[in-house]
């Protein structure tokens, strides 16, 4: 195991710039260090950067190349992650791991600045994000049911930095109460801070009784990919990068927040969702029950920090703020439903009762 860097400031990983390499610098890391070579091009990222690489043969790989505000033991953990997910449950859709030319999982390069940076390799996945194709229940089914999946699969896996602070953590939503103010939207901003206020008073106390694990925690319609001849199937759960041990509903509502329906009643996506998900793995009643809070406190934290990333790099704006629109009409719908009746529709759905589902 690597040794473990103390706890950073919440914000510095975000707070970094990300690595800048070139398209030519990256094609030798992947050359030099994993014996790959083929034709590369950027991928977009958040913090990190990514290369996808396709050689002749057909096959395809992406390049990571970390921030270096990462820990490096951080990296260990998202790549022993996989190699457990692939050991416990081989057919599970996630990424697999390219070795090194040493044998290791992980590589470390200078950037331009001197600076050491961890590069690792993984197969990519064939698929069509789930954001690219029209969301029907069947697939908000099939999604559900995959997370529930990988879910069992990391139910068994420690690590050291598991509980690593992660900003998207929603157990951490309490602390962007400060960057409230980088929300333009004076109705937005009183909504998200309404709700990040409900969080730390009301849901984070019993929060912490809950179950916790290992979970991928960021299963937004980028990271679900489609078959591309069978699109009701899904071929892929990729981007570890949020990876964390809390609470095993954070990772359900997490997901769950970016299948609401795109107009109307909001829980009309995420019901599906939440029966795909228990028909593999039913949540308790009081883990459901925190649901509607928890889906709206994730969309109030899309918000937060999207506007706050997207203020400090604007060149990464369009980005960033991908998934605001979406986020700010969830939540503002969601805050006029009965509160009572959205928690027993969710806590009918995902504990698998579809006996009042509708």
């Amino acid at each position: 195991m690597l040794p473990v860097r103390p706890t950073a400031a919440p914000e510095g990983l975000f707070s970094s710039d990300p690595p800048a390499f070139s398209e030519g610098e990256a094609a030798a890391i992947a050359r030099v260090q994993f014996g790959l070579a083929g034709t590369i091009r950027p991928l977009a990222a958040e913090r990190d950067q990514n290369f996808r690489l396709d050689r002749a043969d057909g096959r395809a790989f992406v390049l990571k190349i970390a921030n270096t505000a990462e820990d490096p033991a951080v990296i260990e953990f998202q790549t022993l992650a996989l190699r457990h997910v692939a050991a416990r449950d081989p057919g599970c859709p996630v990424p697999r791991l390219w070795p090194a030319r040493d044998g290791a999982s992980l590589a470390t390069v200078l950037g331009p600045d001197g600076v050491g940076h961890a590069v690792w390799m993984q197969t990519l996945l064939p698929g069509v994000p789930m954001g690219e194709r029209p969301r029907t229940d069947t697939r908000r089914r099939a999604a559900g049911a995959a997370l529930a999946r990988l879910g069992l699969a990391l139910g068994d896996f420690h690590h050291p930095v598991a509980r690593h602070h992660v900003l998207w953590d929603l157990r951490h939503a309490g602390e962007l109460v400060p960057l409230l103010r980088h929300i333009a939207d004076s109705g937005q901003r009183a909504l998200a801070g309404a709700v990040l206020a409900r969080f730390t008073g009301q849901v984070a106390p019993v929060l912490e009784t809950l179950r916790t694990q290992v979970v991928h925690n960021d299963l937004n319609p980028s990271n679900i990919l489609l078959d591309p001849d069978d699109p009701d199937r899904i071929s892929g759960l990729v981007d570890f990068g949020d990876l964390v041990e809390t609470a095993l509903v954070n990772d359900v509502a997490v997901a769950a927040a970016y299948q609401t329906a795109p107009e109307g009643d909001p829980l009309d996506g995420v019901l599906p969702f939440l029966s795909g998900y228990a028909a593999v793995r039913p949540l308790t009643v009081d883990e459901a029950a925190l649901l509607p809070d928890l889906i709206a406190t994730r969309m109030a934290m899309t918000l937060t920090v999207a506007n706050w990333r997207a203020a400090r790099y604007p060149e990464n704006r369009t980005y960033l703020l991908r998934n605001t629109a979406g986020a700010a009409s969830g939540l503002s719908r969601l805050a006029a439903l009965d509160a009572r009746a959205a928690r027993d529709r969710t806590v009918a759905a995902a504990t698998g009762d579809e006996s009042t589902f509708r």
